[in-house]
């Protein structure tokens, strides 16, 4: 296991691989900041406020639905992001081709990141993710490895992975979204954007029903997890990612003795808003 969980206590997991290099074009092109979007319980933006503060640029939020109160959105006004509600049809509209110019317009002097620190660039940020395994392998008795594995939402870190590997290593991404999210295609625009062929993964359906769904097996399962290992994971990605690559592996997905690498994105901090579920694994629970 990665475990990028473990890089900062804030700035954590995948998130400072997408967000540095777009950090890096925003000095070399003289933007003071940089502007983005995610929702109430938003990894991303959360290690965008953080490093905000932490290295004192300015922060902009767009943020999907009406007002709410979370401890993520707590933190993101404690760090000083300005954040601006779009509503759910607003956000919607994040994708259509001139959704950025009106903020743009506003706020000149900040460079535009997609959701999730997606796109190419935040694809690129992810690739030293294969060296910096490589350079372990030897601390565990590995002389390889034979696969990826790891949840992806808008499969920014999974392109990143594809491009580093160059076909020698699959990687598999299990989905913590619907497929309507449109992962698939975003990872298929990336690649083709680098210049490479839109191969070498394999995404796996493990949302269970909807994007932050959870129910008592996925608890349960959570909580085994932690306990057995001192693991500690979030029901929204990891342990879903998880639980699938148990469930693929009983089914003999994997040959005996495959030597898998599973990445830990982080997003810790996202729990917060779902401990009540998590200490109750016996009960089902939607959000």
């Amino acid at each position: 296991m990665l475990r990028l969980d473990l890089i900062d206590p804030l700035i954590s997991g995948n998130k400072w691989f997408k967000l540095a290099p777009y950090l890096a074009l925003a000095a070399e092109s003289g933007a003071a900041g940089l502007i983005s979007l995610g929702g109430a319980h938003s990894n991303h933006l959360h290690a965008l406020a953080a490093a905000g503060q932490r290295f004192a640029f300015p922060a902009v939020g767009l943020l999907r639905g009406e007002p709410q109160d979370t401890p993520t959105v707590r933190d993101l006004q404690a760090w000083g992001m300005q954040l601006h509600w779009l509503g759910y049809g607003g956000y919607r509209a994040r994708n259509k081709p001139d959704f950025w110019t009106a903020w743009q317009q506003r706020y000149p002097h900040l460079l535009a990141v997609g959701e999730g620190g997606s796109g190419l660039l935040g694809a690129r940020g992810c690739m030293p993710l294969r060296q910096q395994v490589r350079a372990q392998l030897s601390n565990i008795g590995w002389a390889d490895y034979d696969a990826w594995w790891l949840a992806a939402g808008t499969g920014t870190t999974a392109a990143g992975l594809v491009l580093a590997e160059a076909g020698d290593k699959p990687v598999f991404a299990a989905l913590a979204v619907p497929g309507d999210h449109g992962t698939a295609g975003q990872i298929a625009r990336v690649l083709a954007e680098a210049g490479v062929a839109d191969q070498g993964y394999h995404l796996l359906q493990a949302c269970r029903g909807g994007f932050a769904r959870m129910d008592a097996e996925l608890l349960a399962f959570m909580a085994q997890a932690e306990q057995a290992g001192s693991l500690p994971l979030e029901p929204l990605y990891t342990a879903k990612a998880l639980l699938a690559l148990r469930e693929e592996t009983e089914a003999g997905y994997f040959a005996r003795g495959s030597r898998v690498v599973f990445v830990h994105t982080g997003g810790l901090q996202g729990r917060r808003a779902t401990q009540a579920d998590v200490d109750q694994p016996g009960g089902a629970a939607v959000n």
